[in-house]
């Protein structure tokens, strides 16, 4: 999954805050990572120099494999809650979204299945059945 962040004029582009946002977005949709290619953040100070609440805006946009990109917008007085209102916007939207694909393939390597792949279950259906069949000849 790559990640690209943008910030308007108003916002210092640092490498701390790239590195900040990028740590953000990598470990709240660690489990969405192989269904997507890119997340584009885009953050914005929309009053410029004068102060405002809910004047900061996080735009993400997220690029499922092989579906349309999702976007989702977020105003707050704070880069920290505008991100974080973003991102919980695009969980809800992925889950929906991925989830019901999820569903409509049935379980995979990523959902934890496990397998007796031992034969140890057959032994114990057999000797269950050898039991019975024993009982009721008895």
């Amino acid at each position: 999954m790559q990640i690209q962040v943008h910030s308007d004029n108003h916002i210092e582009g640092s490498a701390r805050l790239v590195s900040w946002v990028s740590a953000s977005i990598t470990s709240q949709l660690q489990r969405f990572e192989e269904e997507l290619t890119r997340v584009v953040v885009h953050l914005n100070d929309e009053n410029g120099h004068k102060a405002g609440s809910h004047d900061k805006r996080c735009q993400i946009e997220a690029r499922p494999k092989g579906l349309q990109p999702i976007s989702v917008t977020h105003h707050a007085e704070s880069l920290e809650f505008a991100l974080d209102g973003a991102m919980e916007k695009l969980n809800h939207a992925l889950e929906h979204q991925l989830g019901k694909l999820r569903q409509r393939r049935g379980p995979s390597h990523r959902d934890n299945v496990e397998l007796d792949t031992s034969g140890e279950q057959d032994q114990l259906l057999e000797e269950d059945f050898m039991t019975r069949q024993l009982q009721r000849s008895a």
